[in-house]
């Protein structure tokens, strides 16, 4: 083969490879819907997928037991703390929530602290839906408990982003 031959499919290869090499991430939105969440996400494409492991609240009263839910507040205050962890880690990956495409959500739920969805919910949507229209698929799952009993809140995520 001549060289001016081997260069122009070299390059055509490797224009190839450029167009295939992102993500293509399809959001469906819940039909007749506006609760903020997708029905399904389809990532597709060279891209890569970031697992976050499950995060709990951080401290909000440094006064109050460690072990109670005093110590990390009610489960909005719970929800809006782990979310702020979360963000932070995707930032430090250089990712935002925009880039979540699923999350499991776990909240206690118990006779003497029943899971509080609309607590949740104010402090999910402070994140997702209106000025953050990307919006995860999501799971939210009731459970006797956490690691710490002062724990109501704990949420991980999957995001995905071009892994150019």
């Amino acid at each position: 083969m001549k060289l001016k031959t081997i260069l122009t499919l070299g390059t055509l290869v490797a224009g190839a490879q450029l167009d295939i090499a992102t993500a293509d991430v399809v959001r469906y939105p819940i039909p007749n819907s506006t609760f903020p969440i997708a029905q399904a996400v389809k990532v597709s494409g060279d891209s890569a997928t970031y697992y976050v492991s499950g995060q709990v609240p951080p401290v909000v009263s440094k006064d109050a037991d460690p072990t109670s839910p005093q110590a990390y507040g009610d489960t909005k205050t719970q929800t809006v703390g782990v979310l702020n962890k979360i963000k932070a880690i995707l930032e430090g990956l250089g990712l935002g929530m925009g880039d979540v495409v699923k999350m499991q959500a776990f909240l206690v739920h118990d006779a003497r602290a029943p899971m509080d969805f609309k607590a949740f919910m104010e402090g999910y949507t402070q994140f997702f839906g209106g000025g953050q229209p990307d919006l995860p698929a999501r799971s939210v799952v009731g459970v006797a408990a956490l690691a710490n009993p002062g724990f109501l809140v704990e949420i991980e995520v999957i995001a995905v982003k071009d892994a150019k």
